[in-house]
Parts: structure tokens; C-alpha cells; sequence
């Protein structure tokens, strides 16, 4: 007889478990109301429904992914997956934060939403949420993904890409790892087996600035910003670069903060950056000590930021080479690639 798969629900808020109210949707919905939407969900596992945040997704910071990772540890050799209910604003950021926290796990953590509340009698919550319970039970399911409407994104690969239609996720410049239909899973890409054993971390280092270039910038908040955060990530035009009104305060402070992380990345979406194209990224390259982002996903670098600063030293460990480390697919061709 085939081992019957037990799967823990962490419930987290957001729309998925929104009711109205006179001030919008906020949420109200219990996990164990969740699983009651669902017909048939009985015949696919076993289900343990904890509410582990009750929070619109807006209000989502580093220490509830740390609370999320701390229960998926706590629970790992109780569970044979997990899924986690969501808002869909930062459920990518999550996604992403979690793929750094819980790394080589052979058991499925999850992640789903829906763009609906689930009380409603036309919504996408009902089957993001079947959807996800089967993918959980499926043998050879493993690390961390969003399912959504019907896809299934690996953590660093996902944006959220539409505000109210049901397929709000697309995965960047990557192939989704597999679709659902009829609840049937059909995989475009083979999960091979993790070699090393299941790591968790729950230190974060939430000192990172995400400085967004845009014509005419001036430099007068510069200073306060390298002054106060441990990493400064620059979203910049393009394939990348620094322009010039801002260039000679930046390289300075580039100078006078060694210890500061920068880590060039682009405003683009697809693609990525390549910041030896042109003369403003050039020369940035001369005057300053950086990481580039290449095709890395904007929620992708933020939160490997913020995992790198928490459990490494800049001065005494090798960023370079644990940036560039491949996580859950989050770097395709990098460097290597340009």
C-alpha cells in the first residue's frame, strides 16, 4: 500500500484568506476554512492547517520568512511537504528569501495564493490550492516553488507580472518547471536528486537599499544611504550603468565605504545586465569593487543580499564565489555567460 503523504499548511494571509470589510479586503479566513473549500483535497494527503502570520502580503518583512523557515524546520521530519497560503504582492519575494533559507530540501515547500479570496464562489484559490497539495504529494517534487495558476516556478525565477488576472506569475527568462492540468503534473524540466543534505538558515541582514536610477537623479540622499546600509543595490537602465549626475558622488562613496556591498542590477525585466556595453558602465567597473547581477531576478538578488550579509563576512569569506553559487536555478549562465 502506497505511504499516504502528510503535508502541513502554513497559513500566512493574504487574499487567498481575505473577507471584505467596510475598509477593503483584509484577511479573516482560518487555514482550517481554507482546506473546507476544498472538495476531494482528502483523497490527495493528509493535512495539518496552521496559521503561522495572519498579514496582507504588503506587510510581509525579512522576520516572518524567518518564521516560515524556523516552521518548515521544526516540522521537516514530521511532514513529507509543505505549502505555504500567501498574499500574491511580495509572494515572490518569499519564494525567493525561502530558496536561501531551506536549500537542498527533498520535501516540496510550496508557496500559492490566489488573486481571489477563497470564500468566493468564482476564484483561482480553489485550485492554486489542490493544485499545490498535489504537487506537495508528488514523488518527485522537491525545493522551493510557486504553483499558480497552473504553473509551477521555481522560487528565484518568479514575478509577479499581472496585478488582477489569474496568471499574475511569470517565470523570467527561465522555463517553468512543470504545469498542472486536470491535476495532472506534466514536467518540461527533470528534478535531479540534491546531493548534499537539507541546510536551513534563519539569519538575515535586512540592511539593503535598493537605489532605482531615473533621469536627472542627484546624489544628495547618497551619502545617508552608504552611511547607513550594509549593501546598496543599484536597479539601473538598461544592460547597466551609473549616469553622470550622480557618478562622481557614487565612485567617491564607492572609495570611502569598502566594506559597503554594491551589486549592479537592471530595471529591465528580461535579460538581465552586461555592464561592459557601454562607457557609464565601463567606467564604473574601473572606479568601483561591485557585484553584477547578470540574469538574476530583481527579488532574487534582494534576497540572497540579505542571506549573504546574515550568515557571511565580506571581509573574511569569498561573496564573489557565493553570490555566483547556484541556488534553486536563481543563476542560469552569470558570468560565464556574458
Amino acid at each position: 500500500m502506497p505511504h499516504r503523504k502528510k503535508i502541513l499548511l502554513l497559513a500566512t494571509g493574504g487574499t487567498i484568506a481575505s473577507r471584505k470589510s467596510e475598509s477593503g479586503l483584509k484577511p479573516g479566513i482560518s487555514p482550517q476554512e481554507l482546506i473546507a473549500f476544498l472538495p476531494g483535497v482528502e483523497e490527495i494527503c493528509d493535512i495539518t492547517a496552521v496559521e503561522l502570520l495572519n498579514l496582507d502580503s504588503s506587510n510581509m518583512e525579512p522576520a516572518h520568512w524567518k518564521k516560515m523557515a524556523h516552521a518548515i524546520k521544526e516540522n521537516y521530519g514530521a511532514y513529507d511537504g509543505f505549502v505555504i497560503a500567501h498574499g500574491t504582492d511580495t509572494m515572490a519575494y518569499t519564494a525567493a528569501a525561502l530558496s536561501y533559507m531551506v536549500q537542498n530540501t527533498k520535501k516540496p515547500v510550496v508557496i500559492t495564493g490566489s488573486q481571489k479570496p477563497a470564500d468566493l464562489e468564482i476564484t483561482d484559490a480553489k485550485t492554486n490550492l489542490l493544485d499545490s497539495f498535489r504537487y506537495a504529494t508528488d514523488d518527485h517534487s522537491q525545493g522551493v516553488q510557486i504553483v499558480f495558476d497552473g504553473k509551477v516556478i521555481a522560487g528565484t525565477r518568479a514575478r509577479k507580472t499581472r496585478s488582477k488576472s489569474y496568471n499574475a506569475f511569470s517565470s523570467m527568462d527561465f522555463p517553468c518547471l512543470a504545469v498542472i492540468q486536470d491535476g495532472s503534473i506534466m514536467r518540461y524540466l527533470p528534478m535531479l536528486p540534491y546531493e548534499e543534505e537539507v541546510s536551513f538558515y534563519e539569519e538575515l541582514d535586512e540592511n539593503v537599499f535598493l537605489l532605482k536610477m531615473i533621469p536627472g537623479i542627484r546624489p544628495r540622499v547618497l551619502g545617508s544611504i552608504f552611511e547607513q546600509y550594509h549593501c546598496i543595490i543599484v536597479e539601473s537602465f538598461g544592460v547597466g550603468g551609473i549616469p553622470r549626475s550622480v557618478s562622481g558622488e557614487f565612485y567617491r562613496l564607492c572609495q570611502q565605504y569598502p566594506d559597503r556591498l554594491v551589486i549592479m542590477a537592471t530595471q529591465v525585466a528580461h535579460e538581465g545586465s552586461d555592464m561592459t556595453v557601454y562607457e557609464v558602465g565601463h567606467d564604473i567597473k574601473k572606479h568601483c569593487h561591485f557585484l553584477e547581477s547578470y540574469d538574476m531576478t530583481l527579488e532574487a538578488v534582494i534576497a540572497k543580499a540579505m542571506w549573504m550579509l546574515g550568515n557571511y563576512k565580506i571581509a573574511e569569506d569569498n561573496i564573489e564565489e557565493i553570490f555566483y553559487r547556484k541556488i534553486n536555478y536563481d543563476v542560469i549562465f552569470g558570468r560565464e555567460g556574458r
